[in-house]
């Protein structure tokens, strides 16, 4: 194998591939990313086996008789390789055992895995399910991943996923940890060829949320293979197959409390900014502040309180008038979502104190929260 590009498209490769390494699986081979060269284009390829990733970039094959080559090298090495040549032409080629890249005056051998150890990759479907404009599906996954648990946290494989719903011409995600839930609506301009639904790893999604804010690509292509074993993500030249978890999702439908009837509308950043306040002074374990309407129903007073920190309280004005009550929250749930809603203004809808909240945008449209409260002492 010998071949020649651009310093910044090798690295673009390699650290976009890197987010699939595995090798902490107690794996090693799962550490290495497969470089492939066949025509004028290089293939660079990692898997954790939930998740693969596989990126092209051009380059110039130097190889003799053009024939396709492939070579497997540790991942974690050539990340810090390509992150730290100089900017130019790199070459790269083979040399019995090794990787020989040369850019500039610098010259680095690497050792290469075995190959043929290394497990299959799953293979792009060809019926494409639908396509979504890159933009929606990164609002979609910000305002939804961060709701459910990491797979470090819980057994409970349902709630460490994310929902996806093609229907009609929606695309819907909706993630909870059961003590909260985000759901994001966002129409498609042109309905899948196959309804279906989709529980993927937020772990999963996190990653790929990281790597189209770095492409180029305008839209994102999704594809289903044929046993729904993996939904892949197509953006310009990188793929992203993640597994799908083979659970049950929640009924998630009855928990939104839709008919809540007290509405505290404010300023979306005087709340956030004066939650954040509120909960330097929160206890530890439970991270609660309480939200008490004033008698006139003018005013939202915004406390907490510890015996180990001391206490914080702040008065809001409320946009529009609202009937008495004191609730309280785990404060770092609303923040969570307040911080990934961009409208000026919010509506906390409540009921009682012991019944969940909603919280969605002025004017609403596309996301809704939930959020259980805390049982006040």
């Amino acid at each position: 194998m010998e071949f020649s590009c651009p310093r910044e498209g090798l690295w673009f490769g390699v650290k976009t591939v890197s987010r699939a390494l595995g090798a902490g699986r107690g794996m090693p081979i799962l550490g290495g990313i497969k470089l492939e060269v066949s025509d004028n284009r290089l293939t660079l390829q990692a898997t954790d086996l939930e998740r693969a990733i596989i990126c092209t970039i051009p380059v110039e094959n130097l190889t003799e008789g053009g024939a396709p080559q492939a070579v497997l090298v540790n991942g974690e090495i050539l990340s810090k390789v390509a992150g730290r040549l100089p900017p130019g032409e790199v070459a790269v080629r083979t040399v019995e055992e090794r990787v020989e890249l040369s850019c500039g005056g610098v010259k680095i051998d690497l050792l290469t895995m075995p190959l043929e150890d290394y497990p299959e990759i799953p293979k792009l479907p060809e019926k494409m399910s639908c396509s979504i404009p890159k933009e929606q599906l990164q609002r979609g996954l910000e305002q939804t991943t961060f709701a459910a648990l990491s797979a470090r946290e819980t057994s409970r494989l349902s709630l460490t996923g994310v929902d996806m719903i093609l229907q009609g011409d929606k695309l819907r995600l909706v993630a909870t940890n059961g003590y909260r839930l985000a759901l994001r609506e966002e129409p498609l301009e042109t309905p899948p060829t196959e309804e279906g639904e989709y529980l993927v790893s937020s772990d999963s999604l996190k990653e790929l949320l990281a790597i189209l804010g770095q492409v180029e690509a305008e839209r994102v292509e999704l594809y289903e293979d044929e046993g729904k074993r993996n939904l892949f993500f197509k953006a310009g030249e990188v793929i992203f197959a993640a597994k799908l978890l083979q659970e049950e999702y929640p009924d998630f439908e009855r928990v939104i409390p839709r008919g809540n009837r007290i509405g505290l509308q404010l300023d979306r950043l005087a709340f956030l900014e004066a939650l954040q306040r509120a909960e330097i002074t929160a206890a530890e374990e439970s991270g609660a502040v309480i939200l008490e309407v004033s008698e006139g129903g003018e005013t939202l007073a915004v406390s907490s309180q510890s015996a180990e920190k001391g206490a914080a309280e702040e008065v809001l004005k409320l946009l529009r008038p609202s009937e008495p009550i004191k609730i309280s929250f785990k404060a770092e749930y609303l923040i969570d979502a307040l911080k990934r809603i961009d409208s000026e203004e919010i509506t906390l809808w409540l009921e009682d104190p012991e019944s969940a909240g909603l919280l969605e945008p002025v004017p609403p449209g596309g996301f809704t929260y939930v959020c259980m409260p805390i049982r006040m002492g």
